[in-house]
């Protein structure tokens, strides 16, 4: 394999010393504790070799999850880096991640864990804001789930300054990591953004899509919503479809009539699958709430045939009727 001599478009984006508390959840979405982290990938041009380090201190959990997740010395291990596959080479994960522009998708093992993981990582078009999740299973079976939103330092561990900021944030984490995702039960309004649009069999940047979202409680645990999408003729992205939403704690399911199916929320961060009548199109997706503005750092899969065909994801900021 040729060496690269510069990092990769994403390795470029994730440059720096990302800081958070995520939160970590059990499979039913109780919230188990907290994970203080902070991590750094290096690209280093003379070798064309990434490391990748993370300091991990969990708590706040009982003693057989602490037992299963601590990890006293952290993780140190390399990746391949490209913007086609990230590939981890072990020896503390093992497995690959796919760049969409900002995001990337990735599927790997953790043996300190024995535990296979799916992790969405978005740096934010500010650049400064990492939205993170991770699912991890046993199988196909949901065992933990990580949520956190990370900030960037550059001088954490030399400036009393920039310390005082990223200890500021992940305090803020803590207040805000176990908040539950519920939307208003008592205003409508609407979500408006314009979200990327990354085409899965090649990682091609197919423009951007018009996104607005028109939200009218029936009820405090249910809701009207209308998604509009207007996007490239090309991707065949666009359309327009209603479902009545209802939520039962941390369960959401949408109930026609132009789309159907269900949710499940860890915190702040709620997974979606929707599925279109009459097509064999479907979206399955994760829609974190980052503020208390009801902001969505949204993440939509579209599905066609059952193979995921688009990424598309964007920041959809609230506006109160």
């Amino acid at each position: 394999m040729t060496k690269l001599t510069q990092p990769s478009e994403f390795q470029k984006r994730i440059s720096g010393e990302w800081h958070g508390l995520p939160s970590t959840f059990d499979a039913e979405g109780n919230h188990l504790g907290y994970d203080k982290v902070y991590r750094e990938s290096a690209f280093d041009p003379a070798t064309g070799a990434t490391r990748y380090t993370m300091h991990t201190n969990f708590h706040g959990m009982s003693s057989v999850d602490f037992h299963r997740l601590n990890t006293p010395d952290g993780f140190d291990f390399s990746v391949r880096d490209s913007d086609q596959d990230r590939i981890y080479l072990g020896p503390d994960f093992y497995g690959s991640g796919q760049p969409y522009g900002g995001v990337v998708d990735s599927q790997y093992y953790s043996p300190f864990w024995a535990a296979e993981l799916n992790t969405l990582n978005w740096v934010l078009d500010d650049g400064q804001t990492q939205v993170y999740s991770s699912l991890l299973y046993e199988g196909p079976a949901l065992k933990y789930v990580f949520n956190g939103i990370y900030k960037v330092a550059f001088d954490y561990h030399t400036n009393p300054k920039t310390k005082t900021t990223i200890d500021a944030w992940c305090e803020k984490e803590k207040n805000d990591g176990a908040k539950p995702h519920v939307l208003s039960s008592k205003r409508a309004g609407t979500w408006q953004g314009q979200m990327h649009i990354y085409r899965v069999t090649d990682q091609a940047n197919m423009g951007n899509a018009n996104v607005r979202i028109t939200y009218k409680p029936t009820s405090l645990l249910t809701a009207e919503q209308t998604v509009e999408i207007d996007a490239p003729a090309e991707t065949r992205l666009s359309r327009k479809y209603t479902m009545n939403r209802a939520r039962h704690s941390n369960r959401h399911t949408f109930h026609g009539p132009d789309a159907y199916g269900n949710g499940i929320a860890y915190g702040r961060a709620l997974y979606i699958v929707q599925n279109f009548p009459g097509e064999a199109v479907k979206v399955k997706g994760r829609e974190f709430m980052i503020d208390n503005d009801y902001t969505l750092a949204t993440v939509w899969q579209f599905h066609r045939g059952n193979k995921p065909e688009y990424f598309v994801f964007g920041v959809l900021n609230w506006q109160a009727d």
